[in-house]
């Protein structure tokens, strides 16, 4: 029995009656017309530029900046030995790298890092091409940071149709201060972000090209659909979706916050689905597309996203024997000395508890037993890393923390370095009599960019819901499954700059109010002036703000008054 797609009012139609939600057709014919070789070339260009800007001057200062003093030494010493080590304590350790003496700085032991290795594998990448410098263990960020850039310049394009919104987009995230700095410096953040976007582009296309195909699948059938759920088999693989999953690894294989979006986009994708077989007529569709859709989608983005994961500890894996005999009498026994602010301990009272490594008192095993072994000791290592991130910084603080409720309005940026009171006459300080010069790094956000991408984001809820815009829904999905989850930790020194996975969706919303304010037409018309006079003037108050702030991003030598001038509000400092 089959059923033939309905007529659903709001719901466009193509020429042989199929039916295209309306913001999905309007992109769609607006690609059909943008070259895709001016797409290309301008979002190229556009990162071209951003990489310029990344590039600049990256290895000054000559310094380890926060906290790439770990991050930096983890990758050397995994590029050379394979796994992470302990180094030395102390200063000397980094005034001797930063001289150029990379010998007997590190310990034989395996170093308890508390982060996935993604980002600090490519972190040695630029080490073993330019050296153990700044510049060697900057320029992984700086790359990733710009093809971040390239990323948003196409799904916006993607999204809206639009090449010239695409390129909006991707400079708005060029102007920003936090993802500027972020690619300047040695930190796994950026890394993290960058994955995590193109796995949103992954999703977005995969809705693409699900809908294309179910649209060719009715037509071949005679404009008809199985009463049942429609077709299924040819739907089961998703290579966007697979794309997805393996950017998703990538993402949480750089920091583990990436898996909350993760499953929103995962539920989202699925909505989409649904969504798509509803509009040909399926009934009960989002009950019948769990299976349908449901089970090979979490399949392709989850499991695969598991695989890949657990593939990017290799290194750990092969030296899983350093880790059980290390890590086993030692590391996990001084975490386990932390627990609650009353003193307390979080160690329960089984005297199994802290046996946390069996495998360290177990004879190495072989083939398969061995691998067995070793991905048992890795879940071991996960949990002693969990039990750090939940309570060994419990009351801890920090000069630079932040709450994470305030985090979108820029509450509380970080100094990432500062070199203060320099004296007029010297370093080329032309401050008055009795002042002095500075140079300081500060992870600040563009101020006009977030503060209008807040705003964005409210009108972007308003408009997914009212006029039932899916990709308005995109930017809130991704800002809220970014930010909110950050609020259950906010017990714990957090900091602004892991806001830097909401940014690019701030952004999207912005992108797409700016399209409905020009509108759907090319055509002159009153209200495409408008919208042409507000969206240019928000574009040049960003790049002005984000100009007037470059200073502070890169280090540059500025008076005192200068750098008060730029302290906008007293939490700043």
């Amino acid at each position: 029995m089959t059923t033939a797609a309905p007529e659903r009012a709001g719901l466009s139609r193509t020429a042989d009656d199929r039916p295209v939600p309306p913001a999905t057709e309007r992109s769609r014919n607006r690609l059909r017309v943008e070259d895709p070789f001016v797409g290309w070339v301008g979002a190229l260009s556009v990162t071209v530029l951003a990489l310029f800007l990344r590039l600049w001057k990256l290895g000054t200062p000559h310094e380890f900046l926060f906290d790439e003093t770990y991050y930096a030494k983890d990758a050397w010493s995994m590029l050379h030995f394979g796994y992470a080590r302990d180094y030395l304590d102390g200063d000397k350790v980094n005034s001797a790298i930063l001289a150029g003496d990379t010998t007997d700085q590190w310990k034989s032991t395996a170093s308890m890092s508390v982060h996935p290795e993604v980002g600090k594998w490519l972190i040695a990448a630029g080490e073993k091409a330019f050296g153990m410098d700044p510049f060697g263990w900057r320029i992984a960020a700086a790359i990733i940071g710009s093809l971040m850039i390239l990323v948003m310049c196409r799904l916006v394009r993607r999204m809206t149709g639009s090449t010239l919104l695409g390129l909006v987009a991707g400079l708005l995230l060029s102007f920003d201060g936090m993802q500027l700095v972020l690619s300047r410096i040695a930190l796994l953040d950026i890394f993290v972000a960058f994955f995590l976007l193109l796995a949103v582009h992954c999703h977005v296309a995969d809705r693409d090209w699900y809908r294309s195909r179910l649209a060719r699948l009715t037509a071949s059938s005679g404009g008809q659909v199985a009463a049942g759920t429609g077709p299924v088999r040819a739907l089961a693989f998703r290579p966007w979706l697979v794309a997805a999953g393996v950017s998703w690894g990538l993402a949480c294989g750089s920091k583990w916050e990436a898996v909350y979006p993760m499953a929103a986009f995962g539920l989202l994708t699925f909505a989409w689905s649904a969504g798509a077989r509803r509009a040909y007529g399926v009934r009960a569709a989002l009950a019948r597309s769990v299976l349908a859709d449901g089970v090979p989608a979490f399949l392709s983005v989850v499991g695969v996203a598991v695989v890949v994961y657990t593939a990017t500890w290799t290194g750990w894996l092969v030296h899983a024997e350093k880790y059980e005999h290390d890590l086993s009498s030692t590391q996990y026994t001084k975490y386990s000395g932390h627990g609650h602010c009353d003193g307390t301990s979080y160690i329960s009272d089984d005297p199994d508890t802290d046996a946390r490594w069996p495998t360290a008192t177990e004879p190495d095993a072989s083939g398969l037993g061995e691998v067995v072994q070793s991905l048992r000791s890795l879940w071991y290592y996960h949990q002693d890393v969990y039990t750090f991130h939940t309570h060994f910084l419990n009351c801890s603080t920090h000069i630079y923390a932040s709450q994470p409720s305030g985090w979108l309005i820029l509450n509380r940026p970080v100094g990432v370095d500062a070199d203060t009171k320099i004296q007029p006459g010297t370093q080329g300080c032309d401050a008055p009599s009795g002042s002095d010069c500075l140079r300081v790094i500060t992870l600040l956000g563009t101020p006009a960019l977030w503060w209008g991408g807040c705003l964005a984001v409210l009108a972007a809820a308003v408009l997914w819901i009212g006029a039932r815009d899916w990709r308005y829904g995109v930017a809130v999905v991704g800002t809220l499954s970014t930010w909110l989850p950050w609020l259950q930790y906010a017990d714990r020194p957090i900091f602004i700059f892991y806001a830097i996975i909401t940014i690019p969706f701030m952004v999207i919303a912005i992108a797409l109010l700016m399209g409905r304010l020009l509108g759907a037409s090319a055509a002159p018309s009153p209200r495409r002036t408008a919208g042409v006079i507000v969206s240019g003037a928000f574009f040049m108050l960003v790049l002005l703000n984000f100009a007037w702030f470059w200073p502070i991003y890169t280090d540059q030598l500025l008076t005192h008054k200068e750098w008060l001038d730029r302290i906008w509000f007293s939490r700043w400092i």
